[in-house]
């Protein structure tokens, strides 16, 4: 479903590339327990299912704190139907991949995948299966969702990173396209324009030529995503945001 939904180039002159960030243990980030967002998914104009991106807690995993997240997209045509769950683990302070699961029913297909990631080591591990070499700061396809909302995400730019947790699949590129007003069931609203890939047939993959509509403030809520599939274009608009209270912990 990542490559029906969100397959997060042309033959055009290279922009400038930006170095990613230095990393910030302290810094905030635009999101918090209780955070929910709902789209419906729809195959061309026609509504044929829903999504949600919501942050469900702060869980320690292996004595790290982590932000608990899920995407989810469930629905389709008679001919094609998904439904597809993406949960993440992710530090708190850092920003970086501890546990990784997949759960994906596409087409008839079910697959599932559940990941390790050992930071401290550089390895990451599928199942029950040996450790493998990963990278430093390992990020995995719906972390990546949330660590893009905390870039600046300047016009014109591309920032590159060597983070997905697979080192074979890196560098992942985060192209920003530019800036729209765009009308979606739950308002109008001002966004950044991005288009994420990564070399797999991950969340942001090559094929899907994902675009993913942010909104232009401290928010960064995602109102509107985009992608091309084997049948058509498959594509997410935001109905309804839940915000995290006041008081919840947004660092």
């Amino acid at each position: 479903m990542r490559r029906a939904i969100v397959g997060l180039l042309a033959l055009l002159p290279l922009p400038l590339v930006a170095q990613p960030p230095a990393a910030d243990a302290a810094a905030p980030v635009p999101f918090a327990l209780g955070e929910r967002f709902t789209y419906d998914l729809k195959f061309g104009k026609l509504k044929v299912g829903e999504g949600t991106m919501e942050t469900l807690g702060l869980e320690s995993i292996r004595g790290i704190e982590a932000w608990h997240t899920r995407f989810r997209v469930r629905g389709g045509v008679p001919f094609y139907r998904v439904d597809d769950v993406l949960e993440s683990w992710f530090a708190r302070d850092g920003l970086y991949s501890l546990r990784f699961v997949q759960d994906l029913e596409e087409g008839g297909k079910v697959r599932e995948r559940r990941y390790e990631m050992f930071p401290e080591r550089q390895t990451f591990r599928e199942g029950d299966a040996p450790e493998q070499p990963s990278v430093s700061a390992p990020l995995d396809d719906g972390a990546f969702l949330y660590f893009v909302r905390t870039l600046p995400l300047e016009a014109g730019q591309t920032y590159t990173f060597d983070r997905y947790f697979r080192p074979d699949r890196n560098p992942v590129v985060i192209k920003v396209l530019g800036r729209e007003t765009v009308k979606v069931p739950a308002g109008t609203f001002q966004t950044v324009v991005i288009q994420p890939v990564i070399k797999s047939k991950g969340i942001f993959s090559e094929k899907g030529e994902a675009r993913i509509w942010l909104t232009d403030d401290a928010r960064r809520m995602m109102v509107q995503m985009k992608s091309k599939t084997k049948i058509g274009s498959l594509n997410l608009y935001l109905t309804s945001a839940r915000h995290a209270p006041a008081d919840a912990t947004t660092r």
